[in-house]
């Protein structure tokens, strides 16, 4: 199976946070700042991508997913502050 990632998108530090998966991470980013997709992350201007989890195979990322949903915001909180401490936009380190 291919790999996949596990991200967040938010639209500013400590906001709205989203949690999510995709197989092709520069496409889902893009996707998210251009808007290009009606839901959650388009209706509440989710664009900047603030953390990123590389998995080699799809469904454990699925899974990294399901458990990060059901974390306290708290936790999500501390998990970008240890990544990502200054809420840097990772769309443009995207290769």
């Amino acid at each position: 199976m291919a790999g996949g990632w596990v991200y967040i998108v938010t639209n500013r530090p400590n906001g709205t946070l989203y949690v999510g998966v995709t197989s092709d991470i520069a496409r889902r980013a893009w996707e998210h700042r251009e808007g290009v997709v009606a839901g959650f992350t388009k209706t509440y201007g989710l664009k900047h991508l603030v953390y990123v989890e590389r998995h080699e195979d799809i469904r454990i990322a699925i899974q990294r997913e399901k458990s990060i949903k059901h974390w306290s915001r708290n936790r999500k909180l501390q998990m970008i502050h240890a990544a990502n401490p200054d809420w840097r936009d990772l769309y443009d380190t995207l290769a």
